[in-house]
């Protein structure tokens, strides 16, 4: 009777957290947990997600992951039923997740982002590519009911992985999509950006995913105890980058490798995947897929995509969304912050892009007629446009140039002096965000900059209100000609669409979008790299000196209505690292290092500052 109570007790709750496509998969499908050897004796922990039907021969999908493939245990499930992985399943796709090399529940040391081996010779020499040939063959080999045809897909740094069994050259590898892809973590994901160091994301990540694991486990690493939950606050007292890597001690090597190659050298170099794409088969299908507002790899799946169209000689596309990290897995994508994209983007990708792609190359199943070469959505009018190439051949590069009364103009500037300075204060930092947090937000990417605009240490620039609209597509360029007072800068140039003074969505805003700033596209360049990144210069104190740099793409229309403009600074806090504006090892920096500078930013005749658009032709 107590049972039958406690069970009657519990429906409500157990009605709540099922619905109809997990109780599916559970009935339809069986899980088993195996240890696939690798080539030299390694054995990595996989789940396989086996459908009960026997009808038909199923194709294998796989995602290799250093986050964990839990929930471990054979009867507990992946909650492949809280986004659009469910209608593989419904396909009766046989699902497989790993942990890599070294991570939870698999043999092996992990090494970060590890190389590419070109010159494999033995069996003790491995690399993730080999390690998804490895996995693909023992699975086409043993999993029951296969059709033979695999695809690989995943998000972040599974997207690394995804790149990385392309190069594999498995015969039965079909298609892959890298999405977000870990590319080159010294030029622009994640953790550098024009060798800026991204310190915040790296020290809340590796200062918990960085922990050695002595043995496989189930159990996750701790995260480290933050003083303060401002993270402006905490992380200017911390000070120099120097007093974090004494924070973390000799345990967490990545950070301890990072603090250790400032520049891109020839251990960067070996981690750039866009530098093996060459390896990719013919037959192996690939499709790049990205956010337009992704904070963490905005610049992967641009520029993943653009090296495999100049190196390899496959099927390759690009897909990029109005998205934040990963979002086209897990939410809607109709909006991000305060500004709107006027639909679900996320449905619209599973349904008319992803399922019918693995579909096709995998099932033999529909058609991929509609996936174009490059599928793209344009923010600012909120549409998806479809190109046969990226950057369309349509585009045709535009220089606004900035003028001394604070504007922009499409026409070179007639005064034979001028230029806008201010005093960059690493004691002052400007913060990347108006308000107070905890974790570094998503939303910064489409913030409005009217909080940075009022700040003495950042210039303002805008074109008059626009007669027409104008609509960009691909990467931005920086021509800056500056001077400063010290020996080194940081240069954070920012793309701003400016709304009207009279505008909402709707009555229901909850933010007050009349002359909101939005942040298209923001980017920053450590002044050291302007001629390499391989060899840093220091600059001449008060010299005029060309800093150029490329941004990454955009695809966005600014309305007719709305005006363009740029802000110009010197520090992105706590986002990047303070820049000492002495030229030293910023890593290894004192406190003593840090001092003011004044910047110059030149728009005359003579020394005429731009930012060079991509315009894309009606």
């Amino acid at each position: 009777m107590k049972k039958l109570l406690l069970l009657f007790l519990c429906l409500p709750f157990i009605a709540w957290s099922q619905n109809s496509d997990s109780v599916w998969i559970v009935n339809n499908y069986t899980k088993k947990e195996v240890y696939i050897p690798m080539r030299d004796g390694i054995k990595l922990f996989t789940s396989v997600y086996i459908p009960k039907d026997n009808t038909e021969k199923h194709p294998i999908l796989i995602t290799r992951t250093p986050y964990s493939c839990a929930p471990y245990g054979p009867t507990e499930f992946k909650a492949f039923w809280s986004n659009h992985y469910k209608e593989y399943l419904k396909e009766h796709y046989i699902m497989v997740i790993q942990d890599v090399r070294g991570r939870w529940m698999s043999e092996g040391k992990f090494v970060d982002v590890r190389p590419f081996n070109q010159n494999k010779k033995t069996n003790a020499d491995t690399d993730e590519a080999s390690d998804t040939y490895d996995t693909i063959d023992w699975l086409i080999k043993n999993a029951a009911n296969n059709n033979g045809n695999a695809g690989v897909f995943g998000i972040s740094y599974p997207g690394f992985y995804s790149t990385m069994a392309a190069l594999s050259k498995h015969p039965a590898l079909k298609a892959v999509s890298p999405q977000a892809p870990v590319t080159d973590w010294f030029m622009g994901d994640d953790f550098h950006h024009n060798g800026a160091f991204f310190f915040m994301d790296a020290f809340a990540f590796y200062s918990s995913f960085g922990k050695p694991r002595p043995h496989p486990t189930t159990i996750g690493p701790t995260g480290f105890e933050y003083p303060t939950k401002d993270n402006y606050d905490f992380y200017l007292k911390m000070g120099p980058v120097q007093n974090f890597s004494k924070r973390l001690g000799d345990s967490i090597s990545f950070w301890q490798e990072v603090v250790s190659h400032p520049n891109y050298d020839a251990w960067w170099q070996s981690r750039n995947t866009r530098n093996f794409v060459n390896n990719i088969l013919p037959s192996t299908n690939t499709m790049v897929v990205g956010g337009l507002f992704d904070a963490e790899d905005c610049f992967g799946a641009w520029n993943l995509y653009k090296a495999i169209e100049k190196k390899a000689s496959n099927n390759n596309k690009l897909v990029i969304g109005p998205w934040f990290h990963g979002q086209w897995a897990r939410g809607p994508g109709s909006n991000l912050g305060n500004v709107q994209f006027g639909s679900n983007t996320s449905d619209w990708y599973a349904s008319h892009i992803e399922i019918p792609y693995f579909n096709y190359y995998l099932k033999g199943k529909g058609s991929v007629n509609d996936i174009k070469e490059a599928n793209i959505f344009f923010s600012g009018e909120n549409n998806w446009k479809q190109f046969d190439q990226w950057p369309p051949a349509a585009v045709q590069t535009k220089n606004l140039f900035f003028e001394n009364d604070n504007g922009l103009s499409w026409n070179p500037p007639a005064a034979k002096t001028g230029y806008s300075e201010y005093i960059s204060d690493p004691a002052k930092p400007v913060p990347y965000t108006e308000d107070v947090h905890f974790h570094r937000t998503r939303e910064y990417m489409t913030d409005d900059q009217r909080f940075a605009a009022r700040r003495p240490d950042v210039l303002v620039f805008q074109t008059p209100v626009l007669q027409n609209d104008v609509t960009l597509a691909g990467p931005l360029v920086a021509d800056l000609l500056v001077s400063i007072t010290g020996t080194d800068a940081d240069f954070v140039v920012k793309l701003i669409d400016v709304f009207p003074d009279i505008f909402q969505y709707n009555s229901e805003d909850k933010y007050i979008m009349n002359g909101y700033e939005m942040l298209v596209r923001g980017e920053i360049m450590r002044g050291r790299f302007r001629n390499s990144f391989e060899r840093p210069e220091a600059f001449t104190p008060n010299k005029p000196t060309q800093v150029k740099f490329t941004l990454p793409d955009v695809a966005h229309t600014f309305q007719k209505g709305h005006k363009i403009m740029v802000q110009v600074q010197s520090s992105w806090f706590p986002l990047v690292d303070r820049n000492p504006q002495k030229f030293v090892d910023i890593y290894h920096a004192k406190e003593s290092d840090f001092q003011k500078a004044t910047i110059r930013l030149y728009h005359n005749s003579a020394q005429s500052s731009k930012i060079i658009l991509p315009v894309l032709k009606n």
